[in-house]
């Protein structure tokens, strides 16, 4: 009798032990702490970039296309609600032919009425160096005719995996007859 308790004993906290652990075996669980290094992250690292973006519209391949706008975005003297999509090669000098060292590539869009203000969510998608491949990405809030502009790095990928900071921007140059802009980034980022 005795060891048929203890069989009994056995058998049932081994089957409980299955039914915890699920019918894989694994163990299920919806989050859990971890130290950075564990994820391979060394010492944080507080970086500045320097570049220009070049907003061309007057090419004839452009690198900005209007791709969605209100019924009453041409109406508006801010153009509310008009939604556009970017792809703007990222140069060293302000010059077009200067090296190139990534692309501003994202959307944005008139979200105020009340003055020109975009809503901007692009990524700044580095190629060159020890950079190449790896992004930072902004979302912010973009009032175009302030001498500066600063809006939130929010994270990035890459060297950049958990990066924070902010991007500022200042109109280098803005051809108002073909609405070419030319436009200097300051970055300072948090990273890995």
């Amino acid at each position: 009798m005795a060891k048929l308790l203890i069989l009994l004993t056995i058998s049932f906290f081994a089957i409980a032990a299955l039914a915890a652990s699920g019918s894989t075996g694994e163990s299920h669980r919806f989050s859990r702490n971890l130290s950075p290094k564990s994820m391979g992250l060394k010492k944080e690292k507080f970086s500045h970039f320097h570049f220009y973006l070049h907003d061309i519209v007057s090419s004839t391949k452009p690198t900005v296309v209007e791709v969605a706008e209100a019924a009453l975005s041409n109406k508006s003297a801010t153009l509310f609600g008009a939604v556009t999509m970017i792809d703007d090669p990222l140069t060293v000098g302000p010059e077009p032919s200067s090296k190139l060292v990534g692309r501003a590539q994202g959307i944005y869009s008139s979200a105020s009425q009340e003055e020109v203000a975009l809503s901007m969510v692009m990524n700044f998608a580095f190629m060159e160096g020890k950079y190449n491949g790896s992004n930072l990405s902004v979302l912010g809030r973009n009032t175009i005719f302030s001498e500066v502009r600063e809006m939130p790095i929010i994270g990035g990928s890459g060297l950049f995996r958990f990066a924070r900071g902010y991007a500022q921007a200042k109109t280098h140059t803005l051809n108002p007859k073909t609405r070419d802009v030319v436009i200097e980034y300051n970055v300072y980022v948090f990273h890995y």
